[in-house]
This record gives C-alpha cells, sequence and structure tokens, in this order.
C-alpha cells in the first residue's frame, strides 16, 4: 500500500477508502482525465505553484495572464466541494509537488445541504491539510483562499462568515498556512455585496471580480 494511500486510509476512514475504490465513476473524473492528458501533452514546470479547489478557481482559465512570470498550475474542477478535493488529492495536488498551493474550496459544501455545518467544512478542510502535510514537504505553503460572497448565494452568508472565521481561528495555529481574505474586499461601504462582479449566473466572477482576487493574492505569491 502506498504512502498516499495508508495516509488517505488512517486519516479519513474506511467510508473514504470504500468510495475511492468503488467502480462508479467519479461525476468528475471527466475532469481529472483531461487534465492527465494535458499533463502528458505538456508537462507541468517543475516547482509551480498550484490552485485546485472548485468552479472558482476553474473558470479563473486565464490566471496566468493575471499573475505574469509566475509559473502556476490550475487544476480547480467541477463544482467540486472538499470531499472531492480530498478523493482527488494524488491527481491534483500531491503528483506536482507544488512550491505553493492555494486551495479555494468549502463554498459548495456550505450550498450542498444546511446538514452541512461550518464545522463540518472546518473537518474537511483540516483532513485535506493532513494529506497534503503527509505525503508533501512540510514547508510547503498553503494558503486557505477565503470563501467568497455573491448574490446567488447571500441567503447563505451568514455560514460563509462563520466557516470563514472557524477556518481562519484554525490556521492561526498551525505552521505555513495562511488564510487570505479575499471575502471583505468584494463587499461594498454598506456591507452589501458588489453586484456587478459576477458574471449571468451571480455566482461566479467576471474579469471585475477575479482583479479584486489578483491585487489581494499578488503580494502572497512565492517568488
Amino acid at each position: 500500500m502506498n504512502k498516499f494511500i495508508l495516509s488517505f486510509c488512517l486519516l479519513l476512514g474506511a467510508n473514504y477508502f470504500a468510495l475511492a475504490q468503488n467502480s462508479t465513476p467519479h461525476p468528475f473524473q471527466d475532469e481529472i482525465n483531461a487534465f492527465a492528458k494535458a499533463d502528458s501533452l505538456h508537462s507541468p514546470v517543475k516547482n509551480s505553484i498550484l490552485f485546485v479547489g472548485s468552479s472558482s478557481f476553474r473558470k479563473w482559465t486565464d490566471i496566468n495572464d493575471y499573475f505574469p512570470g509566475y509559473p502556476i498550475i490550475n487544476r480547480g474542477f467541477g463544482g467540486s466541494v472538499l470531499t472531492d478535493v480530498i478523493y482527488y488529492a494524488k491527481e491534483t495536488i500531491l503528483k506536482y509537488h507544488p512550491k505553493q498551493i492555494y486551495i479555494y474550496c468549502g463554498e459548495n459544501d456550505i450550498a450542498s445541504s444546511e446538514a452541512v455545518t461550518p464545522e463540518i467544512v472546518l473537518t474537511r478542510f483540516k483532513d485535506l491539510l493532513k494529506i497534503i502535510r503527509i505525503n508533501l514537504n512540510g514547508s510547503v505553503p498553503v494558503v486557505f483562499v477565503s470563501l467568497k460572497p455573491s448574490v446567488a448565494r447571500w441567503n447563505m452568508e451568514e455560514r460563509i462568515v462563520k466557516t470563514n472565521n472557524l477556518i481562519k481561528q484554525y490556521i492561526a495555529t498551525q505552521k505555513n498556512v495562511s488564510f487570505l481574505d479575499i471575502h471583505n474586499d468584494m463587499l461594498d461601504a454598506n456591507g452589501q455585496v458588489y453586484k456587478d462582479i459576477f458574471i449571468g449566473d451571480n455566482l461566479h466572477m467576471n474579469a471585475k471580480g477575479y482583479q479584486i482576487w489578483q491585487k489581494i493574492i499578488a503580494p502572497t505569491l512565492v517568488k
């Protein structure tokens, strides 16, 4: 049993392992296959900066234009939740041995069900971080990008804020992990989310929204 699967079992228990061994195709398998094919055609640059998580990263298709001069691999996929990133940690994180990791995920966890509490999201993030720490150099900087507000999910704002606070508090106790707040800069002076930074679904961002993220992320990139 290789190191990844062993840590997978120890950290997440038999349920996750059983899921990983299930023959039923995972809903994001096609995207993962596409990543593997892209890697086979053009080998990723070593010591790259990895962006991984859900569709807010996936839809940032021109991310390299926002951070010229930085070797960036974008492995955001589907409408993933943290358990999906855990499931595909080997394929989307570990294989690249990145020099820095940015994670944007957890928003879809909150949106998936009211039964998924901020505390559950925190636990899932802890599990993912453990996998990264066990399988990669413990000194690799990990950056958790805070969950964003949006027009479409404004009714979830209280749960999103609580999730951000819990993860921020936990990260403050960890080494080589940082919490990056993009949430507050997406709110106006009245504490309402800007409405002109989203595409038509009022959930995913347009270029103006990503420009907000660019200004916050750029100073934190490893040179």
